[in-house]
């Protein structure tokens, strides 16, 4: 019987103490909301919070069964968050008379036995290495399929959406856990030949010119993004992606350098050349400016979302004490502001907390990941969720320019809480094989089936790490 290098401990019952609490913010979040809007405790009260209980506990269950070392703390992160967004989306619905919770509910319900799904039938997170190449087929044809006429939608002045029928869809939220597939799979088989030496300029070395292509490929997808589909935030999120993963995987600071020139480049001939690219730099600019307060996408929303945190202060209005009803877009772009008004600063920084501890979880699975691929996909998809709430929280408290990005597990949006709850799956199942028991021979005995012969030899380096890295805890 092989001994073992570490002891590690499955902490799922420290996962369902966590969950309990968790469940609880969310009941408690609803009650608030009733209680200060005058209504009562009705059926479908308790119904949305059984349904709740039922899918976290579901998976929770699920994780037991199947990725039973997984990190404890990221389900009972997403649920609270989840919860807490369930909670203001029907706080705001009551005010406006939308009708968005329901349909929230039913995302919710749909993401969850999806994220389940991945944790029961991926038996292990580097089969996906086999299918790199058909992730960029699929990623290019989801980024497409917005363009393409009869189910292509435009909204709020961006064409990121499909629509058959009455349901809508935005395929770019999928598109990114596909083109971070692709990344992984391809930067962890090309890592040495990216590495190889290119032409030395100062401190910096720079790769050689074929070598360029896939940062090429990545940059024009993300300026073809935002001249066709006149989507500023996805396309930060997709090209900033691959740089972040690029730089992981070679740890060059020339690609850093080489992505922010080419960054500048598109950004200042977007601004001279498209002018829905102007608007946004000179509304975010000019926002308190009266005549970029009253056009027509204009600065009104900020503006709005920044006067509504302040009126919150330290402490907040209180659930439904708010007026969040002035404000374009409240339960989606504007989530954040909603959060801050009838929270507070408070409860503003323990949402931002939850989601700086949500994403350290996330690279801390990558670091304890004994496979190259496992690394580089925990990262990118943990770097999109950073990302994602970076730009979208940043837009609303105007440090950089709004976009049309939702604040993950917050905002009203199937197709962000569908994508968002895949990526907690598929960084779980990461987490499950980094967090497993390591014996004599360096290998992860429940998942190392899946390796091709060659690499079942313990003084092989798994997909080219080094010793050290392929017996990190």
């Amino acid at each position: 019987m092989s001994q073992l290098l570490t002891v590690a401990k499955p902490r799922r019952n420290t996962e369902l103490l966590l969950l309990v609490l968790a469940l609880g913010m969310s009941a408690l979040a609803n009650a608030l909301v009733n209680m200060n809007l005058g209504r009562t405790f009705d059926n479908d009260y308790f119904t949305q919070i059984a349904v709740l209980t039922i899918l976290a506990l579901a998976f929770h269950v699920v994780l037991r069964l199947k990725a039973k070392y997984a990190d404890p703390v990221i389900l009972p992160i997403v649920v609270g968050l989840n919860g807490l967004g369930l909670a203001v989306i029907h706080r705001l619905d009551i005010t406006s008379g939308l009708k968005d919770a329901p349909r929230q509910w039913m995302w919710t319900s749909l993401a969850v036995i999806c994220a389940i799904a991945v944790i029961w039938f991926l038996r292990d997170h580097r089969i996906l290495r086999r299918y790199t190449y058909i992730s960029l087929v699929a990623s290019v044809v989801l980024l497409i399929l917005p363009m393409v006429p009869g189910i292509g939608w435009s909204a709020y002045g961006a064409s990121v959406w499909i629509k058959i029928g009455p349901f809508s869809f935005q395929p770019g939220e999928i598109a990114k856990i596909t083109l971070a597939i692709f990344f992984a799979g391809y930067l962890s088989s090309n890592r040495d030949l990216i590495l190889l030496a290119g032409k030395k300029i100062g401190p910096l070395q720079l790769p050689r010119a074929r070598d360029l292509a896939p940062m090429l490929v990545a940059w024009l997808a993300s300026v073809g993004v935002l001249i066709f589909q006149r989507d500023l935030g996805s396309s930060i999120l997709f090209f900033g992606l691959f740089m972040v993963m690029i730089y992981v995987a070679t740890s060059r600071v020339s690609w850093i350098f080489i992505g922010l020139g080419l960054i500048a480049v598109g950004g200042v001939a977007a601004y001279q050349f498209f002018p829905h690219v102007a608007r946004r730099i000179d509304v975010w600019i000019n926002a308190f400016d009266p005549a970029y307060i009253g056009a027509q996408y204009g600065s009104f929303q900020v503006v709005e979302g920044l006067f509504g945190m302040a009126n919150g202060g330290l402490m907040g209005t209180g659930f439904g004490q708010g007026s969040p009803d002035k404000l374009p877009v409240a339960n989606s772009d504007m989530i954040i502001a909603v959060i801050g008004e009838e929270l507070g600063l408070i409860g503003l920084f323990a949402v931002l907390c939850l989601y700086a501890l949500l994403i350290s979880r996330g690279f801390r699975a990558a670091l304890g990941t004994r496979d190259a691929f496992g690394k580089l996909l925990a990262v990118g998809l943990s770097f999109a969720m950073a990302l994602q709430s970076f730009v979208i929280i940043g837009g609303v408290t105007r440090l950089i320019p709004l976009t049309g990005l939702t604040t993950p597990f917050l905002s009203a949006g199937g197709s962000s809480l569908l994508a968002n709850w895949i990526i907690v799956a598929l960084i779980l199942k990461i987490s499950d094989a980094a967090r497993r028991p390591i014996d004599m021979s360096g290998l992860a005995a429940p998942s190392d089936p899946i390796l091709p012969p060659a690499q079942m030899n313990p003084n092989n380096n798994h997909d080219g790490l080094s010793p050290q890295e392929v017996s990190a805890p």
